[in-house]
């Protein structure tokens, strides 16, 4: 079988391709458009709902993020993605095959990353990494994929301390080099970017971004809703439901009803200017003043709504400073989606 797959660049080496003789994968049927498609996915432990009727899709080549408080069921959610844990309603679909099913080379395509360091502490960062490689079969030129994989995550300075003395963050490395190390095509990464640093996150996100244009797909959990502007898809998890999937800017239009505008004057608004301004046929909730000479205004699409609103202004003499549209950041963004869930809990 021929290997189509492209090298990942790190910091000016290339980590080379895994050859099939090395690990013996399976190719994925690239005609499809879904990567993942989960079907009313729910799962009990007991009497205790984790997961509930949850049903999504991934796309090809994007970046999946799945976002939420402790508790909401994301991980559980992995572990029925990846066939750890089989559904006890719904169905599942990994790369057009049930994963609980996987076979031990068509499971090599997955790069897990689970939340905890799951590697040896009395075994040097070295030796983990090449034994998670020798657990995918890469073989005796292996060396030169370790090396630049540590270098990536800034551990190849480190790779003769024993994993118990080094910091969390260098285990969350470490965790993310052995997840990338035998060159898998689907990621599954439970809250990989927890315990490092900002400089460092900002690194595995550029990477992150890297592989997604090299045609691999990330499927990504992580507690700093912020990290949901670096999706290309997000879904809102809590309390074990899935509340919605869509863009960062579509869940934004979505918590908020529409898109926010900021609109401000040379003058001061007043009440008459304000009444006005809420009663425009693109207005669609109420108003906010944040300030003497400036409101932000809920429109239907900031696109559209921002010529009209200059159109309007210039009709009743106003003069206008800027009009700019809003975005929130997603922390407020995902308050606003869980106050009906809280409020009819």
């Amino acid at each position: 079988m021929k290997d189509n797959k492209k090298s990942i660049a790190v910091e000016g080496e290339r980590l080379a391709p895994v050859s099939p003789s090395e690990t013996a994968q399976l190719q994925p049927d690239q005609g499809k458009d879904s990567v993942i498609s989960a079907r009313h996915l729910t799962k009990k432990f007991g009497d205790q709902i984790a997961v509930q009727d949850v049903s999504f899709d991934v796309p090809r080549a994007s970046i999946f993020g799945f976002i939420g408080p402790s508790g909401s069921g994301k991980t559980t959610t992995v572990r029925l993605l990846t066939g750890v844990y089989t559904p006890t309603e719904g169905e599942v679909m990994v790369l057009d095959r049930n994963p609980s099913k996987f076979r031990l080379n068509e499971r090599a395509l997955l790069g897990y990353m689970p939340q905890l360091f799951v590697l040896y502490p009395n075994l040097s960062v070295w030796e983990n990494l090449s034994f998670a490689a020798s657990l995918y079969g890469m073989g005796l030129f292996r060396g030169k994929r370790m090396k630049a994989a540590l270098r990536f995550v800034e551990l190849y300075e480190h790779r003769g301390k024993l994993a118990r003395n080094i910091s969390g963050g260098m285990l969350r490395r470490l965790s993310l080099a052995a997840t990338l190390v035998h060159d898998p095509q689907l990621l599954f990464l439970d809250e990989p970017t927890a315990g490092i640093d900002p400089v460092l996150r900002r690194k595995f996100w550029d990477h992150f971004r890297e592989l997604k244009d090299q045609g691999r797909t990330i499927f990504i959990t992580t507690q700093y809703v912020s990290e949901a502007d670096n999706c290309d898809l997000v879904g809102v998890q809590n309390n074990g439901k899935l509340l919605l999937v869509d863009t960062p800017k579509g869940i934004r239009h979505h918590a908020y009803g529409g898109d926010m505008v900021d609109f401000h004057t040379t003058e001061p608004i007043n009440f008459q200017t304000e009444a006005l301004l809420r009663s425009l046929p693109f207005v669609l909730s109420k108003t906010v003043r944040t300030g003497d000479n400036s409101m932000r205004i809920i429109v239907d699409q900031a696109s559209t709504a921002t010529p009209e609103l200059m159109e309007w202004a210039h009709q009743q003499n106003i003069n206008v400073k800027t009009v700019e549209e809003y975005m929130p950041p997603f922390e407020d963004v995902f308050v606003e989606l869980v106050r009906p869930q809280v409020s009819h809990g």
